[in-house]
């Protein structure tokens, strides 16, 4: 029932679970949704969990970091509210998308946790080397009714050129270029360039590593409804931090 990279991987070694960080959407003044993120146990960030995963556990840690994020937010999440549960995978680690979603259907059905409420995004700190294989994964994905995303939209691979191979659900776009673009006239150009190019293609944009107000009211006035960063709230482990309060709509949730 598991997919070859599975099967020949060797046990992880490494414990972790996740901590979750709120998705805020200016739109309906409350919480869209939260981002499942990596941690160990003693709270050791994401990278230094990576780092002891070897080369042939990825497929393995690949799906248990999935298995364990719909686990948590099944058990956190709400059950009168439509929230997201934002997951990252590695297009890499991804042997073959049927097989590798077995995990993710069974982990999602054991737990009753709806299928419409996961999206999976990916970033590319590693090459895609085969985008019709990406391509594959993500068509495979919105069969079960998945939403797709790119993350850190616009830095490393993430650009135009994967864009205009497929189009995903959602982009996010990257922390580096919205950071300080309040007073960065360049950034300014850019992002709306990015929303244009969106609104043409039917695509959600996500502005994520939101610090500052300042950010947050220049991105919101080019036509950005999602947020997400320390300005918000900061990640927590196995809870569902609330964004600030000044920002909730009381009828938020209530839909």
């Amino acid at each position: 029932m598991t997919c070859a990279g599975c099967r020949t991987s060797s046990e992880l070694e490494v414990d972790f679970s996740m901590a979750f960080q709120p998705i805020y959407d200016a739109g309906a003044g409350g919480v869209w949704g939260y981002e499942a993120l990596v941690r160990g146990r003693a709270g050791e960030g994401a990278g230094e969990i990576l780092s002891q995963v070897s080369a042939d556990q990825r497929y393995r840690f690949d799906q248990d970091c999935r298995v364990k994020a719909i686990q948590l937010a099944s058990r956190l999440f709400p059950a009168d509210q439509e929230l997201k549960l934002s997951i990252n995978f590695m297009p890499n680690a991804v042997y073959e998308p049927a097989a590798c979603l077995r995990a993710t259907l069974l982990a999602a059905r054991e737990t009753g946790f709806p299928m419409s409420s996961i999206m999976f995004e990916f970033t590319e700190d590693e090459r895609v080397s085969d985008t019709v294989h990406l391509t594959n994964i993500i068509t495979e994905y919105r069969k079960h009714g998945f939403t797709t995303a790119i993350d850190d939209f616009g830095a490393g691979h993430a650009g135009l050129g994967l864009l205009a191979e497929f189009q995903p659900d959602l982009i996010k776009i990257d922390m580096r270029i919205v950071r300080g673009i309040d007073t960065s006239r360049a950034r300014q150009v850019v992002v709306a360039g990015i929303v244009d190019i969106a609104k043409e293609l039917d695509i959600t944009v996500l502005a994520e590593g939101i610090e500052t107000e300042a950010e947050f009211r220049v991105l919101k006035g080019a036509g950005i409804r999602l947020f997400q960063g320390y300005w918000f709230a900061r990640p927590a482990f196995e809870q569902l931090p609330q964004v600030r309060p000044e920002l909730i709509s009381p009828l938020a949730g209530l839909g």
